[in-house]
């Protein structure tokens, strides 16, 4: 059909391009009282808003003859807040003023400068980039903007975010007095409105945001999962739906890191976008999901922005949206031109509720679905084999002289069955997740199935050594030869790590460990062996359900009170006393003599460890005269700390150096 307002050039590229109507933020910038305005537009993501800005700038980029006149200086500048979306208006612009002859700069981060500058300096119409980018060109010479007619701001919302809010007004700074400012942005914040009333003239306010925020070519789904099958539901909602494009969000570039590599190595065709990829392999992974060389983005938020891949069918957010608007541009991904898409959000059960609050506010109506089952996979697999393998194909007669030898050494049934499966062996395996579909999994009164009788064992690193369960459980597995499900709760303190295993395999588990300590590798090097008791922990909850009752220790921090009598309390013996903090009688660093608890001394006093014998300060007061030590004991000073009686330095009580 014909576009009566639009200039003929753009009108065939319009047709050429499959366009049959204009979206209505496209409509809107065209009615005749906003020709020629200054524009403050809110429009949805994927509602056509790069066109939209392009054919709203024909009247100023072309002449009578509907041609690009050739200009020494560019005629039109469009600011856009991350390099995707800037190479995105670029490709958009090519097809749409290709057949007018406008030439097309752009400038972005992470490209080579000088190509940029040799680009303008021929004589670009048209001018795309970067905030950054474009300031710096502008600083160097290589960008006049004197004879600019219009400028517009894609996404402005987002650039003040991201702190531009400098290089834009030095850039529109330069630009002179009669050019159109049009400004596009999906939200209308304060400083939204202080820059357009700085910069702008009679702005014609548009809005084409409908109340139905979750964009209605969108199917909003919600998935309650265990917060540790997360990654096993993305795996099988990537097989449930099997979309020619997914895209996947993260919160972090370490997130990005980490399910790219797990996708991969489970076999999916995968790549990644983040803030730590080069603009060339950015590039390179944008291109990969064109060709449907891959299959899934993984990619970070800002990575993301502007990203418009028309096979994107599915969105995934990994790691929920930390705000409604962040929903909405992660979801516009997809469900744009009309098509329609899906996105899933991931919802641990314990955010259950946070989530249905933000849908709520952003007026987003989701359906809550349980993560799909292998069965459900399984199912939708074998619809896609026979819709496939039904449908007709072109036969050479090599495909037939192969077919004809095949079925003379095996039965149709057998080749059949040979296909499929060499159709299932290209496809990755579902995964079996946990079923919170009735909310949080419910405490159970006793221990898991398996886990009745077991040995605790402890290893020589804790929390002071960075000892984390995601690096413990391996490597526990890789020293005791056993699998993860052999193995039970594990309880990580400051300096140590306990943990059970079922009393069957405890044997074979003590005896691989002996094998590897002998490993010249670091994890050679961690002492593993059995212990007799249990987790302190364990201990007191024990002791508690039997009724006896949980003594309850000091607290850990002292009051200040007046200074205690010189005769109360024992000093430490010169044979019982050791660095690094023996108390009185030989006692542990928290431990004081008489077996008194923690930071308690002989006759209640503060003892070994933090406090000194004799009632007086010890930690990291002195003995006598409160002066400072790390151990007291007759007026000495402990390991480390200068200051006995008198404010003089001493050495520790047994007469050694501190360390």
């Amino acid at each position: 059909m014909a576009f009566d307002a639009i200039p003929k050039l753009l009108s065939d590229a319009l047709v050429a391009r499959g366009y049959e109507a204009l979206t209505p933020v496209q409509d809107a910038v065209l009615e005749p009282e906003a020709r020629g305005r200054d524009l403050v537009v809110s429009a949805q993501t994927g509602s056509g808003k790069t066109v939209a800005f392009g054919l709203a700038m024909a009247t100023e980029l072309l002449d009578e003859n509907g041609y690009a006149p050739v200009a020494a200086a560019p005629l039109a500048l469009i600011i856009a807040p991350t390099r995707e979306l800037a190479l995105q208006v670029s490709r958009e612009f090519i097809w749409l003023y290709g057949p007018t002859g406008a030439r097309i700069a752009t400038c972005v981060g992470g490209m080579d400068a000088s190509k940029e500058r040799r680009a303008l300096s021929q004589g670009a119409q048209i001018v795309v980039g970067t905030p950054g980018r474009l300031r710096d060109h502008l600083e160097r010479g290589a960008l006049n903007l004197s004879a600019l007619k219009a400028v517009v701001l894609d996404e402005a919302d987002e650039m003040l975010d991201m702190g531009f809010r400098e290089d834009l007004e030095e850039l529109l700074d330069a630009t002179p007095e009669g050019r159109r400012t049009l400004l596009f942005s999906a939200t209308m914040p304060k400083p939204i409105v202080a820059l357009a009333k700085r910069y702008q003239q009679d702005a014609l306010r548009i809005s084409t945001v409908t109340e139905d925020r979750g964009h209605g070519d969108i199917s909003y789904q919600a998935v309650t999962v265990a917060p540790a099958d997360i990654e096993n539901a993305v795996v099988n909602l990537l097989r449930l739906h099997e979309a020619p494009t997914a895209m996947l969000f993260c919160a972090t570039r370490d997130n990005v890191r980490h399910l790219h590599a797990s996708l991969i190595e489970r076999g999916f065709a995968a790549v990644a976008l983040s803030g730590e990829h080069s603009q060339n392999e950015r590039n390179q992974a944008l291109q990969a999901l064109r060709d449907r060389r891959a299959r899934v983005c993984v990619a970070t938020d800002v990575a993301a922005r502007g990203i418009d891949l028309p096979s994107l069918s599915l969105v995934i957010h990994v790691e929920l949206p930390r705000d409604a608007e962040t929903l909405q541009h992660r979801s516009g991904r997809t469900g744009r031109a009309g098509k329609k898409g899906v996105a899933v959000l991931l919802v641990p059960y314990p955010r259950r509720r946070r989530v249905e609050m933000m849908l709520r506010g952003a007026r987003i109506a989701a359906d809550w679905i349980n993560p799909p089952t292998p069965e459900d996979i399984r199912i939708g697999d074998r619809e896609r084999l026979i819709e496939a393998l039904l449908q007709p194909v072109e036969i050479d007669d090599e495909d037939r002289a192969l077919a004809q030898r095949l079925i003379a050494e095996k039965t149709p049934e057998e080749i059949a069955a040979a296909l499929v499966r060499a159709h299932r062996a290209r496809m990755p395996a579902p995964e079996e997740l946990i079923d919170v579909s009735s909310g949080p999994p419910a405490r159970l009164d006793g221990p898991r199935a398996g886990f009745e009788d077991t040995i605790w064992f402890r290893m020589d690193i804790g929390r002071n050594h960075n000892a984390d369960p995601r690096w413990v459980l391996p490597l526990l597995c890789r020293r005791g030869h056993i699998t993860r499900t052999e193995i039970g709760a594990i309880r990580i303190t400051a300096n140590e790590t306990m943990f059970e295993v079922p009393r069957g395999v405890a044997g074979r588990f003590a005896e691989a460990v002996k094998r590897t300590a002998n490993d010249t590798d670091d994890e050679g090097s961690v002492k593993i062996e059995a212990t007799d008791g249990k987790p302190r922990e364990e201990a007191r909850r024990n002791r508690r359900e039997d009724g006896g009752g949980e003594r309850r220790e000091p607290r850990t921090f002292a009051k200040k009170s007046p200074p205690p009598r010189a005769t109360l309390g024992t000093a430490p013996r010169r044979s019982d006393h050791a660095d690094g903090g023996q108390g009185a009688g030989g006692r542990p660093a928290y431990q004081g003599a008489g077996d008194k608890p923690g930071y308690k001394g002989a006759g209640g006093k503060p003892g070994g460890g933090f406090k000194g014998a004799g009632g007086k300060p010890g930690g990291f007061k002195g003995a006598a005269g409160g002066k400072p030590a790390y151990h007291g004991g007759a007026g000495r000073s402990g390991a480390g700390g200068p200051g006995g009686a008198g404010g003089k330095p001493t050495r520790p009580a047994g007469g050694k150096r501190p360390r």
